[in-house]
């Protein structure tokens, strides 16, 4: 992987925790329960703190590299998708949320099985393991929050 490479897929990634913390925001100021827009805060201050750890992430970094795998509750695998709304439900929202993050995951994933070069696969195989983090953490809020008083 050339360091230009590498920098390209860090500033993909970077805008797409950009893009996810301005939807937290945006969650976060129109929610209408104090439950949910303490979370949706805590989300978009959590994406700002993942996009400094790519900024701050160098391409020596990367060098045999091994990240340890996360759980998958597959959760939002059975869910439909559901679009922003100011005056969705905190279910919404976190459907939402789920969604975006699997596609996060979906999408580096197939990035990381299209290159032939083992650093960009090792860099896209960090990136899926980060943003399946984020999914479960929403799905394991949804699970407590949402599926049990179900």
């Amino acid at each position: 992987m050339t360091k230009e490479q590498f920098e390209k897929v860090i500033q993909f990634a970077v805008e797409k925790e950009e893009d996810a913390a301005a939807l937290y925001d945006t969650a976060a100021k129109v929610a209408v329960t104090p439950l949910a827009k303490k979370t949706f805060a805590e989300f978009a201050a959590e994406e700002r703190k993942h996009k400094r750890m790519f900024l701050d992430l160098k391409l020596e970094d990367m060098a045999g590299s091994a990240v340890a795998p996360v759980a998958d509750l597959k959760i939002s695998n059975y869910l439909v998708d559901v679009e922003f709304r100011p005056d969705m439900s905190y279910q919404d929202m976190l459907i939402l949320a789920m969604k975006r993050e699997e596609q996060s995951v979906r999408l580096y994933s197939d990035l990381r099985q299209q290159t032939g070069d083992a650093g960009l696969q090792r860099l896209f195989g960090l990136l899926v393991e980060e943003e399946k983090r984020h999914k479960l953490r929403l799905e394991t809020i949804y699970d407590d929050e949402i599926l049990k008083e179900n």
